[in-house]
């Protein structure tokens, strides 16, 4: 039987009507049942489309121009948006981001855990989803003489010119970064360059409590000395009496990571401090702490909720970071033990139950896949098991360290839906039920949703 041929080929424009939009936020439009994917795109418009690249099942394209447009299209209120790359939904609105999000998740239990019928209630927004961001880490680079600071244009390391705010930052640490650079340009320190692996300052990172209103500055230098460091201390935290704390980091590697082993602190705290709800945290330069404070208390309550805590229960906390979520279920729980591969994290933990005066949390360094086991071999019976993970979701061990553990129930905690799918269908498969699922939109305005899953025992 003859292959079929996409009905469409490279270079060729084309008129496109748009019926949906993937887990990115691109547009998909059919051709003959052929779909093509094309960024900027909304749902129930016709366009011009460039068709650029053109695979066996499925083609992208570039928009030309709308003829039909969406009433979900609004004006994006940042002049670099396209440039950037940094946020892919601003030209979409809210409720539309909204809705898209929840559909991701949908579609992700359906298609990869094949759970058609578990609720998916509608994503938890923001009522103002701009400047929700609480730390900025930004290159440093130098045009015409002059130190400049800005996102790298998408896809390159060319930092974009005239970038002086970035719409979902915390307007203070907007503030911070063109302090630092107006200041350490005045000074003649000069920007480090990826190409012949000279220069001083590399990026400039600025955390900020959005409860308390401290800020820290991180200066991230290829050396190990930064010129004329006392100047530069002197000046910014005597302008700006927010600047709790001013630290270096060194980073003499040829690499795109940002920082470097070393750190020291410069000049003030070791820590800033926020709070979630009732718990406050201290934040230190390398500390995990989520960059949306307001959400992430929804993204908490929820799984406090979905714990079903009463006073009496032993919880573990896998993958518990500085022990945010830990410190939650400490307040409704007997007794929680955090486990974290990180160190520095745990240390960060511990500091942080012993702040809010909280007893009943211990934190361990390690693998949980690896403590978990041996915690069940020690005895340890939880009641509840709460789940955190990177994005490529939990490790298969762990998913069976759980299911040996037989707890009456799971809190899984997600940042990506299709791992979250995979992970819900061998729980599923080791006598669990997934009840319900939260999405939760902690990023505005970029493609990614955060998401809680309920999950409960089976009855034998």
């Amino acid at each position: 039987m003859a292959k079929q041929k996409p009905p469409v080929k490279k270079n060729q424009t084309i008129e496109l009507t748009f019926q949906d939009l993937t887990h990115e936020g691109a547009g998909v439009g059919k051709v003959d049942g052929y779909p093509l994917f094309v960024p900027y795109a909304l749902p129930g418009e016709k366009a011009k489309v460039k068709v650029i690249k053109v695979n066996k099942n499925f083609g992208f394209g570039k928009l030309l121009n709308v003829s039909e447009v969406s009433p979900d299209r609004v004006e994006p209120p940042c002049d670099v948006y396209i440039q950037c790359g940094g946020c892919q939904l601003q030209h979409m609105s809210y409720d539309l981001q909204l809705k898209m999000k929840q559909n991701q998740v949908k579609n992700a239990l359906r298609k990869i855990a094949h759970l058609e019928n578990v609720p998916v209630h509608p994503t938890i927004g923001m009522n103002d989803p701009w400047r929700y961001r609480n730390k900025v880490q930004i290159p440093v680079g130098e045009r015409d003489g002059e130190l400049i600071t800005g996102f790298y244009q998408k896809r390159s390391h060319h930092i974009i010119e005239g970038m002086d705010t970035c719409v979902i930052q915390d307007e203070v640490n907007d503030r911070m970064v063109e302090a630092v650079r107006r200041i350490a340009d005045r000074l003649g320190i000069t920007a480090y360059s990826e190409e012949n692996d000279k220069g001083v300052l590399r990026h400039i990172m600025v955390r900020t409590g959005q409860q308390t209103g401290e800020t820290m500055i991180v200066l991230i230098t290829r050396t190990e000395k930064l010129p004329k460091q006392e100047e530069l201390i002197k000046e910014l935290h005597e302008t700006y009496p927010q600047i709790k704390s001013i630290v270096h980091n060194v980073n003499k590697e040829k690499t795109n990571v940002i920082f470097g082993k070393n750190t020291k602190v410069l000049w003030g705290n070791k820590y800033i401090y926020d709070t979630i709800g009732d718990i406050k945290f201290a934040i230190s330069a390398k500390s995990f702490y989520q960059v949306n404070p307001p959400q992430t208390k929804h993204l908490y309550d929820t799984a406090l909720e979905y714990a079903s805590l009463t006073g009496t229960e032993t919880v573990i906390d896998a993958y518990c970071g500085i022990g945010t979520i830990s410190l939650f279920l400490a307040q409704k729980a007997k007794k929680v033990y955090g486990v974290e591969i990180v160190p520095e994290a745990i240390s960060d933990a511990k500091e942080n139950a012993k702040l809010n005066k909280i007893e009943n949390a211990d934190f361990y360094v390690g693998e949980a896949e690896k403590v978990m086991p041996w915690w069940n071999a020690q005895g340890l019976r939880p009641d509840v098991i709460v789940v955190d993970p990177p994005r490529k979701g939990c490790d298969e061990d762990l998913l069976q360290a759980m299911v040996t553990m037989q707890p009456e129930r799971i809190v899984y905690v997600s940042c990506n839906p299709s791992t979250l799918a995979r992970d819900l269908r061998i729980l599923e498969d080791g006598g669990y039920e997934t009840k319900q699922v939260q999405p939760v939109d902690m990023f505005p305005q970029t493609g990614h949703i955060e998401a809680v899953a309920e999950i409960v025992k089976k009855p034998d």
